[in-house]
């Protein structure tokens, strides 16, 4: 007997040739990523209840393409998503990461408590902005959110 959290979950996550590759430093932020999603996840694309699922990643048109298949390769999904959306919170979540950065180097804990304060907000907003996106497509937790648009902001990383 299978449970919906063995069912309604990621086992697989990739990234189709048409993301591009990048410098060994951003190919492993993805693989972390990537790790991260499948390691802990609640994914199911709304009407369909026979996970686990794999997800494949592909950009085409400047979109973001969601395909998600059964573990035998059986099609269930193709959501596309636009990134016009996410553009001023990538832009601003990479700015708030450097001065993070930044600030491990020469500020005080307090300050640099105050920086990552606002880099979290700003990744739940993005998350959530995700969540809002799929709604009535696909079932997700927040956490599953997070994951997903910390690996939509390593698609846009180039290093």
């Amino acid at each position: 007997m299978t449970s919906a959290e063995d069912t309604n979950r990621l086992s697989d996550v990739v990234l189709d040739d048409t993301i591009g590759r990048a410098t060994p430093d951003v190919e492993h932020e993805r693989a972390v990523a990537i790790f991260d999603l499948i390691e802990e996840n609640s994914f199911a694309p709304v009407g369909h209840s026979s996970g686990p699922y794999k997800l494949k990643l592909s950009l085409i048109d400047s979109k973001l393409v969601f395909s998600i298949s059964t573990q035998a390769d059986a099609p269930v999904a193709t959501h596309i998503l636009s990134l016009t959306p996410f553009r001023r919170i990538v832009k601003d979540y990479f700015m708030i990461c450097e001065s993070y950065y930044e600030a491990i180097r020469s500020s005080t804990p307090s300050q640099i408590e105050a920086i990552d304060m606002g880099r979290r907000g700003i990744h739940n907003e993005g998350s959530q902005t995700l969540m809002d996106r799929l709604e009535g497509k696909i079932r997700m937790d927040f956490d599953t959110a997070r994951r997903l648009f910390t690996l939509v902001c390593v698609l846009h990383w180039r290093g």
